[in-house]
């Protein structure tokens, strides 16, 4: 028996889509991803450049193998509107470029800066400063290759620029040249009160975050946009242990770099990780109800 097909009426939205038919055809018991296949290739375009949504109601239409047609409420004759993007680039290469920019950076002037001083080059917490951020940014740079699993594929091309500007002026030019300068409060001596408690904090926020971010791969199968809750170290106290322990690591580093550079790069990614996590939060309580265990706090306990 052939499967029962709905034709839906296809409008555009914002910038023109070259070719976009009038109409399709698909499988009611189809996937949603049949959808998007069939205006990418009829279009001229890719799906990752598409976005589709409900003439009834304005929801999207989300690019799914798991969501029939049917469940998404569209019927015969119904309209749905087809916005073209723009360029994209994929998610896995913007977070490479962005953690790229202090692994540049923070070398270069490490090796220009001091060398204008008449001392004898830089200093033990300059040298301690640079191995933490390299091996921070280091860390982050492989677990983009080999543990994070995208939900969504692609980001406009545009994006990339804004985001980069973050970690490239702020963790990179301004954080570094802070840090370097000959005259900074890392070419004096260290203080071990000051210096060992910021190296431990260091290791365990990044051995924290390694091991969260794990956790957090091994809920999504490779090329799925699937969701769970995620059990381990520290989720049953936060909703996202990943930035809790990523900010203590900071913490770390700003101990050991006696810079308010690092204080402000650390501020600032804190704060809007706060505004990623309680996010979250409200997701996973949408989305499994009863079965996920509420939170009282989302990232720092007893501060946020």
């Amino acid at each position: 028996m052939a499967a029962q097909k709905l034709t839906l009426a296809v409008r555009p939205r914002g910038r023109p889509v070259k070719k976009l038919p009038e109409e399709v055809s698909l499988p009611t018991n189809g996937p949603t991803s049949e959808l998007y296949n069939q205006l990418a290739l009829k279009a001229g375009t890719t799906i990752h450049r598409l976005r589709v949504t409900k003439g009834s109601d304005g929801s999207l239409v989300p690019n799914s193998k798991d969501l029939s047609i049917n469940s998404t409420g569209l019927r015969e004759q119904s309209t749905i509107y087809v916005k073209d993007l723009g360029p994209q680039i994929a998610w896995r290469t913007v977070f490479l470029v962005e953690y790229l920019g202090p692994l540049i950076i923070h070398p270069l002037l490490y090796l220009i800066l001091p060398s204008t001083s008449n001392g004898s080059g830089p200093s033990y917490l300059q040298t301690l400063s640079l191995t933490l951020v390299c091996l921070h940014f280091a860390k982050r740079e492989l677990e983009t290759l080999f543990i994070h699993r995208f939900s969504s594929a692609t980001m406009p091309v545009s994006n990339i620029f804004k985001n980069s500007a973050h970690y490239w002026l702020l963790s990179g030019l301004n954080m570094a040249y802070w840090i370097y300068l000959p005259s900074a409060p890392a070419a004096q001596e260290s203080s071990p009160l000051i210096t060992y408690p910021g190296l431990a904090m260091f290791v365990i926020g990044e051995l924290g975050n390694l091991s969260n971010h794990v956790t957090l791969r091994n809920l999504r199968s490779s090329g799925g946009a699937e969701r769970g809750i995620p059990q381990g170290l520290a989720f049953g106290l936060v909703t996202c242990p990943n930035y809790m322990f990523e900010t203590l690591a900071w913490v770390g580093i700003a101990l050991v770099s006696w810079s308010w550079s690092t204080v402000l790069f650390a501020v600032v990614a804190a704060a809007q990780m706060a505004v990623w996590a309680k996010k979250k939060e409200m997701r996973y309580r949408k989305d499994f109800g009863e079965k996920y265990q509420k939170k009282r706090f989302s990232m720092l306990p007893g501060i946020w």
